[in-house]
């Protein structure tokens, strides 16, 4: 995963509905009249959001009638977790060393 895909999804998921709808897609796929029901939100807005999940590659759809069924993409949503997995915080790394620019 580039950086430039983790910063798109980090984008994506710097939003509370947007967050909101990620929780609400955990345990499984979910019809858009269900997501507008519990967030409260006008169609053209959930629209949007689902938009922006899906084109970072986080939330994955399919049509069924006149409704759009969403799920996680849990291979891409993997990846992005592996990434962050992949960044740790060494308290030894992070004692106060001197500093070429202090000198």
């Amino acid at each position: 995963m580039t950086r430039e895909e983790v910063a798109n999804i980090c984008k994506a998921m710097s939003d509370v509905n947007r967050l909101r709808i990620i929780e609400m897609l955990t345990p499984g796929e979910k019809c858009g009249c269900e997501l507008l029901e519990e967030l409260h939100v006008t169609q053209p807005t959930l629209s949007h959001h689902m938009k922006v999940l899906s084109d970072c590659g986080l939330v994955s759809s399919r049509k069924d009638g006149k409704w759009q069924h969403y799920s996680i993409s849990c291979e891409r949503f993997a990846e992005y977790k592996e990434y962050l997995d992949s960044i740790s915080c060494n308290k030894e790394q992070n004692k106060k060393v001197s500093c070429c620019c202090n000198k």
